[in-house]
């Protein structure tokens, strides 16, 4: 969507507050022996109680109120039985609806220790994110965002999920602009434009740059028992810096 009006902006971000909000206290929850089951009601309760339904849910019947994914899932991972150990990597997205608009956020944290690998590779995803954000302006091109990306993954040696991009969003969970790649793609003449309201999400891997779905039809999956990381913003475009609407105070 593009904002029309400061009804619009408002109404963003109250949505975006509650994303980012769910999004932290599952993060706070987060430790060796929880379910996902649990570490999605801890979600669900929450979005309920700030008057916000479920995006995954509302938009596509999704079998959980948030998205829940550990080590080789990277996204669109199932909540269920499965339980959270020492040394994982989960990764936690949040998407939800109130009074008509739609914002989402993610993060991926490892449990306890971890190879050092596996927190240079959330730090190099953050600042990646960083990055883009830095360059997103209105009247610039729509691919600065995954030049920024790409630049800084092949600065550090991490490849790119590429089947996995960001997105419009506002009135609907996926909407124009379309899809928004992590990679610089030469051929693709869309500008950013002001009021413009996108969520950015790299996604960086330790191996190859393409992700297969699961067999229960949902859970997106590495290659080869790889592992991914994800980090997203909601943001409106504006021609200074832009408003990012899923980041807490």
């Amino acid at each position: 969507m593009s904002i029309d009006n400061d009804l619009d902006l408002q109404g963003l971000k109250k949505i975006g507050a509650i994303v980012a909000g769910a999004l932290q206290l599952m993060i706070r929850r987060l430790e060796p022996g929880i379910t996902t089951a649990e570490l999605d009601t801890i979600g669900a309760t929450y979005l309920e109680q700030y008057g916000a339904r479920s995006a995954p849910q509302l938009a596509y019947n999704f079998p959980g109120a948030t998205c829940i994914s550990i080590n080789e899932e990277v996204a669109h991972g199932i909540p269920g039985k499965r339980v959270v150990k020492a040394g994982d990597m989960v990764n936690i997205d949040v998407s939800a609806e109130r009074n008509g608009y739609f914002a989402d956020t993610g993060a991926s944290t490892p449990v306890g220790p971890v190879p050092e690998r596996y927190r240079r590779l959330c730090s190099t995803t953050r600042q990646a994110l960083n990055d883009a954000l830095g360059k997103a302006r209105a009247d610039k091109p729509l691919n600065v965002i995954g030049k920024a990306i790409e630049k800084r993954a092949n600065r550090t040696g991490f490849g790119i999920i590429t089947n996995l991009c960001g997105h419009g969003v506002g009135r609907s969970l996926h909407e124009a602009p379309g899809f928004i790649p992590s990679f610089y793609d030469r051929s693709d003449k869309r500008m950013l434009r002001e009021g413009m309201v996108i969520a950015i999400e790299p996604f960086l891997t330790t191996g190859p740059p393409m992700v297969s779905e699961g067999e229960d039809g949902w859970t997106l999956k590495t290659l080869h028992g790889h592992v991914a990381a994800q980090y997203e913003h909601t943001i409106v475009i504006t021609r200074n810096k832009p408003i990012i609407i899923t980041q807490t105070a």
